[in-house]
């Protein structure tokens, strides 16, 4: 069952990727922002008292995916090909929002700390951290 969600959500990754470089030959189409702020589809995965608990189920592929779509949208290096990272990192920042709401500084630095590339092995810096907090509360714990 995970090897037929993993074949799935790498399909959909895939598909994602190869439409957003399609070759679009008008002059007067407008550059496309990635939208943190709206979940792509709704969390229907988290109930209420696993968002008390703080505890949080796998994501579904929707979720992943939108969530994916919006770290790509901050900065493509966040994820840098390992979507299954991208998306462990994460639940545990949905811990830090859990653990910490009301401390957004908070957030912010375990992010920053977290969210590293080989490119970026010290974080994408405060702006961008912030970013992805906002994606990650969004996409994978809206309730928190």
């Amino acid at each position: 069952m995970k090897r037929t969600a993993a074949t799935a959500f790498t399909a959909l990754v895939l598909a994602a990727a190869l439409s957003a470089c399609s070759s679009d030959n008008s002059t007067n189409a407008a550059p496309k922002r990635a939208n943190t702020t709206t979940p792509s589809a709704p969390s229907k995965a988290i109930s209420d008292g696993e968002a008390t608990a703080g505890t949080l189920p796998e994501p579904n592929v929707v979720t992943k995916l939108g969530y994916i779509r919006a770290l790509t949208g901050i900065d493509p290096d966040i994820v840098h090909g390992r979507e299954d990272k991208a998306v462990d990192r994460g639940l545990n920042q949905c811990q830090t929002i859990h653990n910490f709401p009301k401390d957004k500084p908070k957030q912010t630095k375990m992010a920053e700390m977290r969210f590293t590339s080989p490119s970026h092995p010290e974080g994408f810096g405060k702006a961008k951290a912030a970013q992805i907090v906002e994606a990650v509360h969004v996409n994978l714990c809206p309730k928190f």
